[in-house]
């Protein structure tokens, strides 16, 4: 099966950061974009495997994918109508 690519419209380089400052600066970003946009985000902070879905869930936006690149944790958030 085919990978399926997603395009951002926006990255917000986070490595090196811990918690809780990939989602203060994710949350941020995304008030930067339009709902539907797409925001690229790329971490290296462990605990952003559970903080980055948490987030989107309860903020409206939509966590589409994540997985992991090396030391790197990527996730694409699509933003919702509400944040």
């Amino acid at each position: 099966m085919a990978e399926i690519q997603i395009k951002e419209d926006a990255v917000l380089d986070a490595r090196g950061l811990l918690c809780p400052m990939p989602i203060v600066k994710t949350a941020k970003a995304i008030k930067e974009l339009e709902p539907g946009q797409v925001l690229k985000l790329v971490a290296t902070d462990r605990g952003s495997v559970a903080d980055v879905p948490a987030w989107a869930e309860s903020t409206g936006n939509e966590l589409l994918e994540w997985h992991e690149e090396g030391q790197d944790f990527i996730f694409f958030v699509r933003k919702g109508d509400g944040s």
